[in-house]
């Protein structure tokens, strides 16, 4: 039989194309249609009151993942109910301000490295913009690698990194510390969408992020939280309007505690979040009707792991 030569070649590069043009979904093994959501609690370790909604949320409810904050006062325990519980899938929430007026923590690394991110007080600034101007991206990557390890040496796994109140997202330069984590530690990070990162004047970010091995979700729920009123309504409507592709929310779901609402103001709308995504049966159908695929940051982690040991062999 006579081997057409041109008709294999097609055949090849047909294949290396699909390859390449493989969706996130694709890769994660998943149809191309198929709508992947990732139900994200950040802010655990903050207290005794978030903790208790996220081990709720992950046990009881629809939360497939969580972010933990290694400098505050309840990381110990966040840490205790994850070497019990080593399946569960948590990030790490970097996080260089404290932000609340009364309850306020410290860096994680030593602080004669990392003057400039604490405050008059012997904290981390209240805010981004403190941040920015008294400190520096190197600082914030010595505290971020501190914390990463500080969970490290507590027997945590991370899935994924992602910013506590955006700190390393909102200026190119801490964007850079951002990548650096990511790729020093091997671990997926939270990447608003592309429409955002336009938004924000960043409109390559993810291309040049993606072109190092890095893996991040095709959208983030963030720029709809401008409409952000009544907390079901608003995650229902947004359960409803998924698009096919792999999208993370974020939330911080909280138990309703003196403790709570001695911290912020806000408690009221946590307290809520930890309702919508624990324990309201209309959300969990919505879920199941809609044919949503709930997963967490781990397949992620595995999926870039594995391209980055291959580019490497």
């Amino acid at each position: 039989m006579k081997i057409n030569h041109f008709l294999l070649a097609l055949i090849f590069q047909a294949i290396c194309n699909h390859g390449f043009s493989q969706t996130l979904a694709e890769k994660l093994g998943y149809k191309s249609t198929d709508r992947l959501l990732i139900i994200n609690c950040d802010d655990a370790g903050m207290c005794h009151s978030a903790n208790l909604a996220v081990i709720d949320g992950m046990e009881n409810g629809i939360i497939t993942s969580g972010t933990i904050m290694t400098p505050c006062p309840w990381f110990g325990e966040i840490a205790e109910y994850y070497r019990l519980h080593p399946e569960r899938d948590f990030g790490i929430h970097l996080d260089h301000t404290a932000e609340w007026k009364f309850y306020r923590w410290a860096p994680v690394a030593p602080h004669e490295l990392v003057k400039g991110l604490i405050d008059k007080d012997g904290y981390l600034h209240h805010s981004i913009e403190e941040v920015y101007a008294a400190s520096s991206p190197e600082e914030a990557l010595i505290e971020g690698r501190a914390q990463i390890n500080k969970a490290l040496n507590a027997g945590i796994k991370p899935t994924h990194l992602d910013s506590h109140m955006g700190t390393l997202q909102y200026d190119p330069r801490y964007l850079k510390v951002y990548e650096q984590l990511a790729l020093e530690f091997n671990l997926p990070l939270r990447m608003a969408q592309q429409s955002t990162m336009e938004r924000f004047g960043f409109p390559d970010i993810r291309k040049e992020m993606a072109g190092k091995g890095l893996v991040f979700t095709d959208y983030f729920v963030y720029d709809e939280l401008e409409n952000y009123k009544d907390v079901r309504l608003f995650w229902m409507n947004i359960i409803k309007n998924l698009k096919p592709g792999v999208t993370e929310l974020f939330m911080h779901a909280s138990r309703e505690s003196e403790e709570l609402k001695a911290i912020t103001n806000s408690w009221k709308v946590r307290i809520q979040e930890a309702e919508v995504f624990t324990s309201d049966p209309d959300m969990k159908k919505l879920i199941k009707d809609e044919k949503i695929i709930l997963i967490g940051y781990r397949p992620l982690m595995e999926l870039q792991r594995k391209n980055l040991s291959s580019r490497s062999e």
